[in-house]
């Protein structure tokens, strides 16, 4: 049994993986780029470094020696991981796995070329000029995207050519890591999008949770609901598609493959190798959270079965300006009504947009439980210093 768990990034996700970690009785470091991180507030060590700073990276893993390296964002010298492998420390759910799914270009390579999976027409840009001319070939409307980004930072719908110069400057502005190439890809017109959550044990089968339906707005998660409401044929297809792709990428622990539902078609979307924020419902849904299966299955614990609870839903709540301090009320307000749960990430500054947390709710129908998460979550109220 591995005891020591090195986590790169410890925000809200991450935090509650410490937490499921430490509950299986596991010492958790966290590692992020900025003091006072959610999973540090509850990890049993911690360090601030830039982790696209392989020197730095390097002196953590032997200052610590985890025995199990788990990375959670993006922002990652992946090719270090790869050393880290070989000295033997495992990497989830693999080094090779974190690399390929860490930036938009490789993932999409392997589904689409490798795999044979339908997935948007795609095509790459490094430029403001490249990416006029793929946008021209793929048609408009169009996605643009940074090849490496978390939260939808980076994303925008180009509808037409004058759109080509603020969508590459939006993406410029939200990239992550040191490579500054967008992804545009066909727009999808799709009846709902889906997160399958996937969880690739070390001695069992693949096993799934159940699709969790979910709405964006500029490219981010703002409310997830359980069950999605998709066809069983289409949850079937899904579950082929996802279960094809992870084998590829093996290793251990939850990926969360997210995809486009059509009238006709179940189309991939994206893959993050970690526990999803969409999967945040999976708190109130069920007995085993996205974080508990995750914690079980790269600690190779068995996971006999994952028993729901009534539809669920989630809303997040979001910061409305910059600040350094932020202080919260109305969540006695939000907690009166019931089966709501609500959770606050702790996160010591805000930016417009960030999720600053999440309103989690229960009810006798999705339509019930999705008014009862946003109405929640309307009620918590942010005060900025």
């Amino acid at each position: 049994m591995k005891q020591k768990i090195m986590m790169l990034g410890a925000g809200e996700l991450g935090k509650e993986v410490v937490i499921a970690l430490q509950r299986l009785g596991r010492t958790v470091i966290a590692v992020d780029r900025y003091a006072g991180a959610p999973g540090m507030q509850v990890a049993d060590d911690c360090e601030v470094i830039n982790m696209l700073d392989g020197k730095e990276l390097d002196r953590v893993v032997k200052k610590h020696k985890p025995d199990l390296i788990v990375p959670e964002i993006e922002a990652i010298r992946t090719e270090k991981l790869k050393e880290f492998e070989k000295r033997g420390i495992t990497v989830i759910p693999t080094a090779e796995a974190t690399f390929l799914t860490m930036n938009r270009i490789a993932i999409r390579e392997v589904a689409a070329k490798e795999l044979k999976v339908r997935t948007a027409k795609y095509a790459y840009a490094s430029s403001e000029e490249e990416m006029r001319d793929a946008c021209k070939k793929i048609g408009f409307p169009c996605i643009v995207k940074p090849v490496m980004s978390s939260s939808g930072k980076g994303q925008s719908k180009v509808n037409n050519a004058k759109d080509i110069a603020k969508c590459w400057e939006y993406a410029c502005s939200g990239s992550r890591g040191d490579e500054m190439t967008v992804i545009v890809e066909e727009f999808i017109r799709f009846e709902t999008e889906i997160t399958l959550l996937t969880i690739k044990q070390r001695k069992g089968p693949t096993l799934f949770v159940e699709p969790i339906g979910h709405r964006q707005e500029r490219g981010d998660y703002q409310e997830s609901w359980l069950p999605a409401g998709i066809k069983p044929a289409q949850t079937a297809q899904a579950k082929r598609i996802a279960k094809k792709v992870t084998d590829r990428l093996g290793g251990a622990g939850i990926f969360g493959v997210e995809f486009f539902i059509t009238k006709k078609e179940v189309i991939f979307s994206e893959l993050s190798p970690r526990p999803h924020d969409t999967g945040m419902v999976t708190m109130i849904a069920q007995d085993l959270s996205q974080f508990d299966l995750h914690a079980r299955a790269i600690l190779g614990l068995p996971i006999p079965e994952i028993k729901y609870f009534m539809p669920s839903a989630s809303a997040v709540i979001l910061a409305s300006k910059e600040s350094k301090g932020i202080t919260y009320s109305g969540v006695d307000n939000a907690l009166a009504n019931k089966g709501v749960m609500i959770r606050i990430f702790g996160k010591p500054t805000s930016r417009k947009f960030r999720r600053m947390g999440v309103a989690l709710a229960r009810a006798k129908t999705t339509t019930a439980a999705r008014a009862l998460a946003k109405k929640a979550a309307d009620q918590v109220k942010l005060h900025y210093k």
